[in-house]
C-alpha cells in the first residue's frame, strides 16, 4: 500500500515592504533641525555678536517705523514671525508692549478736542454700562455651562467686556489668579483681537458704516486699546477719535468692577490699580485743545504716537506663537468666541438701529 505524497508546504506570500515613515520623519526632524540652528548661529561682525533670527525681527522693526506699515500689517507681519523664526526678544517686548501701548495712547490725545470727546462720550455711556454688564452676566453662565473655574470666567468676561489685557492685568491681581489663569485669559483676548483688526474694517465697509458708527462698534465690541485704536485708525479720523475717546472712558470703568470683583470673591487686603495712562490722555487732549502753544506740536507727537501703536501691535503679533494659542485650550476660547460674537453682533444692530 503506498502513502500518499503531501506537497510540500508554500511559504507564505511576503507582504509588500512598507514604506517607513520614520525615515521621513527623520529627515523632516533634521532638516528643521539644521534651519533652527542656521536661525540661532550666532556670528560676529566689527566686534557685535548676533544671530540670523535676531536680524530678520530686527528688520522687520525697523520697517514698522516707516510710513509704509499700517497696524494691521504690522500684527501680521508679527503673527508670521512668531510662527516662523520666532521672536529673539521675547522677554523684551513682553515688557515694552503695555508701556508703549500706554505712551502711543497719551500721544494720540494731542490729536483730539475735548469738545468732540465729550460728545463721543456721552453717545457711548450707554452703550458701555449695558454692555459692561451683559457680559459680565453672560459670562457667568457659559462659564459654568462650560464647567470652567471662577477665576479664568471672570479674567475673560472683564478682558471683554472692559479693555482686553488692561482689564485682565488689573483685576487678576484682585482675584489673586494664578499665571496659568492669567496666560490662558490673555491668550484668548489677544487672539480675538488680532481676528477683530483684520475682520471690522472691511465688514464696516461692506455695511457702509459712517465714522461715528464705526467708532462706537470697535470700542465696544473690541477687546483690546490696541486693536481698537488700529482698526479705527484703518477706517478713518473721526472713527478713530470716537473710537478712542469711548475706549478710554469704557477702560475707566477697571475702578468699579475691580472693587465690586473684591468683594464678590471675598478678598481682603488687596489693592486695586488705576490706569493712569488714561489721566495723561486726558491731559494731552485738554492741551491740545486750550494751550494754543501745544498746537503746532500736536501733529509731530501724533504722528511718533501712531507708530508706536504700529509697533506694539508688531510685539502683540510676535508675541502669540503657535505653543501660546494652544496653550489656551478649548474651553475658554470658546468661552472668549461665544461672549465677543454676542456683544459685536447685540452692539452693531443697536448702532445700525439707533435714531
Amino acid at each position: 500500500m503506498s502513502t500518499p505524497t503531501t506537497a510540500p508546504p508554500q511559504p507564505a506570500p511576503q507582504p509588500a515592504a512598507p514604506v517607513a515613515p520614520a525615515a521621513d520623519t527623520a529627515a523632516e526632524a533634521a532638516r528643521r533641525s539644521r534651519f533652527s540652528e542656521g536661525l540661532h548661529a550666532p556670528h560676529r561682525l566689527f566686534g557685535w555678536e548676533f544671530s540670523l533670527q535676531q536680524v530678520v525681527f530686527s528688520v522687520v522693526l525697523v520697517f514698522c517705523l516707516t510710513p509704509w506699515a499700517s497696524p494691521p500689517l504690522a500684527l501680521a507681519l508679527g503673527l508670521v514671525l512668531a510662527q516662523t523664526v520666532g521672536n529673539p526678544f521675547a522677554q523684551q517686548t513682553k515688557g515694552l508692549t503695555q508701556k508703549l501701548l500706554q505712551f502711543s495712547v497719551i500721544g494720540l490725545g494731542f490729536g483730539m478736542n475735548a469738545h468732540a470727546a465729550v460728545q463721543a462720550g456721552r453717545e457711548g455711556i450707554l452703550f458701555t454700562v449695558v454692555s459692561l454688564v451683559g457680559t459680565l452676566g453672560l459670562g457667568y453662565f457659559v462659564g459654568r455651562w462650560l464647567g470652567l473655574g471662577r477665576t479664568v470666567v471672570h479674567l475673560i468676561s472683564c478682558g471683554t467686556a472692559i479693555c482686553g489685557g488692561s482689564a485682565i492685568a488689573a483685576v487678576a491681581p484682585v482675584l489673586r489668579a494664578k499665571d496659568e489663569e492669567i496666560s490662558v485669559a490673555l491668550g484668548t483676548v489677544f487672539v480675538l483681537n488680532a481676528l477683530a483688526l483684520f475682520a471690522f474694517p472691511p465688514i464696516g465697509h461692506a455695511l457702509a458704516l459712517t465714522q461715528n458708527q464705526f467708532g462706537l462698534w470697535c470700542a465696544i465690541a473690541i477687546h483690546d486699546t490696541s486693536s481698537v485704536v488700529g482698526a479705527a485708525a484703518a477706517y478713518g479720523a473721526q472713527a478713530l477719535q470716537v473710537a478712542t475717546t469711548v475706549k478710554l472712558a469704557r477702560a475707566l470703568w477697571i475702578i468699579p468692577v475691580s472693587i465690586c470683583t473684591a468683594l464678590a470673591f471675598r478678598q481682603r487686603g488687596v489693592k486695586v490699580k488705576l490706569p493712569y495712562f488714561i489721566a495723561g490722555f486726558i491731559a494731552a487732549m485738554l492741551l491740545n485743545t486750550y494751550v494754543p502753544a501745544v498746537r503746532p506740536l500736536a501733529p509731530f507727537i501724533t504722528h511718533l504716537a501712531k507708530i508706536g501703536l504700529t509697533v506694539t501691535l508688531f510685539f502683540i503679533g510676535a508675541g502669540l506663537s503657535a505653543r501660546a494659542i494652544r496653550a489656551v485650550g478649548g474651553r475658554p476660547f470658546v468661552l472668549g468666541v461665544v461672549l465677543w460674537v454676542v456683544i459685536s453682533l447685540s452692539s452693531l444692530y443697536v448702532i445700525l438701529h439707533a435714531a
